[in-house]
């Protein structure tokens, strides 16, 4: 096992419906130590290079509308394999396909009303932290 420290974002539909605080405290429960929280509006530049892999697929205008109508959080969590823990502790992408018990087959509408991004490799991780947090913005507990 290793010690990572991976990347969550609280989507709209988290943030709007006051899912935040319950979700966290899964993230904590399972034993995941915050490192960096903030919240912040999503402007086009940040949301076209976070979202680089599909900003050129004709469904991108709804995500960017989805993904601005309301102010995001943005959360470092480390722990062992913090990465596929937290995609675990998620379940699948769609919600629709996501088991109960899981975060998002408890919250989650469908494949874009998910509750959560989340990192989905130690490398993507690497590059979505440094997208989000600079590094004075990263705690160590």
């Amino acid at each position: 096992m290793a010690l990572e420290t991976t990347l969550i974002l609280f989507k709209p539909d988290a943030v709007s419906k006051g899912l935040v605080g319950q979700v966290l405290a899964r993230f904590e429960g399972a034993g995941l130590k915050i490192r960096g929280i903030k919240m912040l509006q999503f402007g086009d530049a940040l949301l076209r290079e976070h979202y680089s892999h599909i900003a050129s697929k004709p469904f991108f205008p709804d995500v960017q509308k989805f993904m601005q109508q309301t102010p995001i959080v943005a959360l470092a969590l480390a722990g062992e394999d913090a990465v596929a823990q937290v995609r675990s502790l998620l379940g699948p992408t769609d919600s629709k396909k996501a088991p109960k018990g899981s975060i998002r087959g408890d919250l989650g509408i469908d494949v874009m009303v998910n509750v959560c991004h989340a990192s989905d490799s130690t490398e993507a991780a690497a590059a979505e932290l440094n997208r989000f947090f600079r590094d004075d913005e990263l705690f160590s507990r």
